[in-house]
């Protein structure tokens, strides 16, 4: 990593500072980087997570054989190409890594650990057979130590086995809202105040926590998991650039469930390029007056507030223009989805994701009380999401996690079901290889986001370690999908199989909060602009 480091410094900040337009002309080897430390970070998470299964007395063979296996591919890929993309190899003379420094990384250590020919293959049989004679146990102790975290996270468990599971195929087909009493059911449970602190009546609970609630969540449907991803956005929002009135105002009701929030960000043609925002915030006394439209806004219809990120100064471009917003609206029905002055909406149908559903806003004069200005003060707008993006991500990478986790199950599963040529499919070895890289690589992607978390829960900065945590755990909540829906063969296609659910629904996470492209780049800026 510190030869790709200093290659790539020479190639995008020769002058010891990042000069934009050579770091987007050589973006590949950029990005490049951005995995190739992911990686490495991955890999030092999974060896912590084994060092503690070992102090604990809790590191069994299975455990050892993920930790192998999970170093044996990367050190692989990292030498010969990781992939950035299904169409985009980056290989180590991408990144200017010369023969020499191979040469380094070339240990007998490192050829142990890729394994020579047959070694692979054994060593994924091995896991494919401990994780099927052991399915009752799962896929590899976890490592919680926190015993109220582990209730908390069977509770949720068993919630989602009961309450979401045996339905979510039904609401993916006939694209319906997830039904209210659900929705209730998680507000009783604490969802939406898992992390607002105790005195605004929240739970309190941590961010790793709010990751192991995500996954099991989101390991039954991904459309539950990501119900509490809007009020972990306006809590934080509140919590960290609210004024002291807002926040007893609206964190309550948040945490509570009283109200549900929806982000509203995101313009046509703008994507991540939040700098170019033209939706108008513009003062009328005691109010503001919302003008603009805003696209790919989730749960729009019944939610009760929105953070609406609009321009209150038009002389500024740029990200100082911009301004929060707390925007109450009415909750709308089937009938009537908007029935706010000023304000109107279109549903985008879309492949997956659908258990919200989202819309394009159009807003045309919309009202917004001046003291729903978050913090008070105008052109803040930009820092406090900001501020909120570390969390938004990590939550997101564990939304994935729990993707990757429901598509290994469903492939195990019909392997060992499905009969051909005599014998469960599972036998094949390119089926039980399949499902053992993806129970290895799923917990790799596990580790990174509970580092992420715990990162964030000790209050240090980590916009890189989320970002690396959703970049890896997105592609592996795909990869996982596309996996499982190849061994179910022709019936993966099928939609009364849940798989074909799974598969639509994993290819999002790959873009929203951040591209993939975009959080390379995050990383890659982080990490080669000084940041160690």
């Amino acid at each position: 990593m510190a030869d790709a480091r200093r290659a790539v410094q020479a190639l995008v900040a020769p002058n010891g500072s990042i000069d934009s337009e050579r770091l987007e002309r050589h973006q590949t080897a950029a990005h490049g980087f951005a995995w190739l430390a992911t990686y490495v970070e991955a890999l030092r998470q999974l060896l912590r997570w084994a060092r503690q299964l070992e102090t604990a007395g809790q590191l069994g063979e299975l455990e050892r054989q993920i930790v192998q296996a999970g170093f044996g591919e990367y050190l692989a890929q990292m030498s010969g190409g990781i992939p950035l993309s299904q169409v985009e190899i980056v290989r180590p003379a991408d990144l200017g890594i010369d023969a020499a420094a191979l040469g380094r990384f070339d240990t007998p250590a490192v050829r142990d650990l890729i394994g020579r020919p047959g070694e692979v293959a054994s060593l994924r049989h091995r896991i494919a057979q401990l994780i099927r004679d052991g399915l009752a146990k799962g896929f590899g102790t976890s490592g919680v130590a926190d015993e109220t975290l582990d209730m908390a996270r069977e509770q949720f468990r068993r919630f989602a086995a009961e309450k979401v599971t045996p339905f979510a195929q039904d609401w993916h087909r006939q694209d319906q809202l997830i039904p209210i009493e659900v929705v209730e059911q998680m507000s009783e449970l604490g969802v939406f105040g898992l992390t607002v602190p105790e005195e605004f009546g929240g739970l309190g609970m941590s961010k790793v926590a709010m990751c192991w609630v995500t996954e099991e969540l989101s390991r039954a449907y991904i459309g539950v998991g990501s119900l509490g991803t809007r009020s972990e956005i306006a809590a934080e929002l509140i919590r960290l650039g609210g004024t002291a009135e807002q926040k007893r105002h609206w964190l309550p009701r948040i945490a509570s469930g009283e109200i549900l929030p929806t982000a509203v960000f995101t313009e046509p043609n703008t994507g991540s390029d939040l700098g170019s925002l033209r939706t108008r915030a513009e003062r009328d006394g005691d109010v503001y007056r919302i003008t603009g439209s805003k696209t790919w806004i989730t749960h729009a219809a019944r939610s009760d507030v929105m953070t609406l990120l609009a321009r209150t100064d038009p002389n500024e471009t740029g990200y100082k223009g911009l301004s929060m917003f707390l925007a109450e609206k009415p909750r709308g029905t089937d009938d009537n989805p908007f029935p706010a002055d000023g304000m109107t909406g279109t549903e985008i149908s879309v492949l997956g994701y659908r258990g919200m559903k989202e819309y394009e806003l159009a807003f045309d004069g919309f009202v917004v009380p001046a003291s729903n200005l978050l913090g008070g003060i105008e052109g803040q707008g930009f820092k406090q999401l900001m501020a909120t993006f570390e969390s938004a991500r990590i939550q997101t990478a564990a939304r994935a996690v729990g993707v990757a986790q429901n598509a290994l199950e469903l492939g195990l599963g019909y392997a060992l079901e499905r009969q051909q040529f005599g014998k469960a499919i599972f036998e094949f070895p390119r089926v039980h290889a399949k499902l053992a890289w993806m129970a290895v690589e799923t917990m790799i992607a596990r580790q990174l986001t509970l580092f992420a978390a715990r990162e964030k829960d000790e209050d240090r900065r980590c916009d890189i370690e989320a970002g690396m945590a959703k970049l890896l755990a997105a592609r592996v909540a795909w990869s996982n999908a596309d996996a499982a829906l190849q061994i179910h063969g022709g019936n993966g296609y099928a939609l009364e199989y849940p798989i074909s659910r799974v598969l639509v629904d994993a290819r999002i996470l790959n873009i929203f909060e951040g591209a993939a492209e975009i959080q390379a780049h995050v990383i890659a800026r982080g990490l080669l602009g000084g940041r160690n």
